[in-house]
């Protein structure tokens, strides 16, 4: 994995959807300049969520995006997406290394030193650390300071932030040595994907 496909990293969520396919939707948040495309679909059953998968590889493939599972390690195998990102409560980094291989993507969400340490030893190759604020998309979501972010950053592994991150608060994790942001309606619950894409990734730029 490229450190640099971390820097604008873009987490689907069909309910911004109002009658559009996902498909078109993350397409336009690549032209806009999303670098890395997190499939995540709570809701869905595997089959479903396979052939949503299908879709949205085939739209990566196509602009040389790598391609993210949010914690499904049956759909990530059965679409051979570019890897998976998991929580705290779900599969361990160790066991999906054992599973997927060496070649494989695997984030890691932390909160904690501890929690980033354990993710590092298990082979995370990056960490997406939050919440940096509230946010819908998680409402049960603890907000991690900025102090213990860069306590994390420090250990090393590609950080990418999540949790309300949007245009205009961008520049507070300046010199924080962040790899990237992570966000999901900050794109897909915008009217103008590919136009707010690109303002978020110009904000990306200039202080990451």
């Amino acid at each position: 994995m490229k450190k640099d496909s971390l820097l604008l990293y873009a987490i689907t969520d069909s309910m911004w959807l109002n009658g559009r396919k996902l498909k078109d939707d993350v397409e336009k948040a690549i032209l806009g300049g999303a670098t890395m495309i997190q499939l995540r679909e709570k809701s869905l059953n595997d089959n479903d969520f396979i052939e949503l998968a299908f879709e949205i590889k085939e739209v990566c493939k196509k602009y040389n995006v790598p391609f993210i599972i949010n914690d499904n390690l049956n759909v990530c195998k059965a679409v051979d997406a570019d890897g998976i990102h998991v929580g705290q409560d779900d599969l361990n980094a160790k066991y999906l290394r054992e599973k997927l291989g060496p070649n494989k993507i695997i984030g890691v969400s932390a909160r904690t030193v501890e929690e980033a340490k354990k993710a590092i030893l298990d082979g995370a190759n990056y960490l997406g650390v939050g919440a940096m604020f509230s946010t819908n998309t998680k409402t049960d979501a603890k907000v991690v300071s900025v102090e213990e972010l860069k306590n994390i950053v420090s250990l090393g592994c590609p950080v990418v932030i999540i949790g309300g991150i949007k245009k205009d608060n961008i520049n507070l994790f300046k010199n924080t040595g962040i790899s990237g942001v992570s966000v999901v309606s900050a794109i897909f619950a915008e009217k103008d994907i590919i136009e707010s894409t690109k303002k978020l990734k110009e904000e990306v730029l200039k202080y990451i």
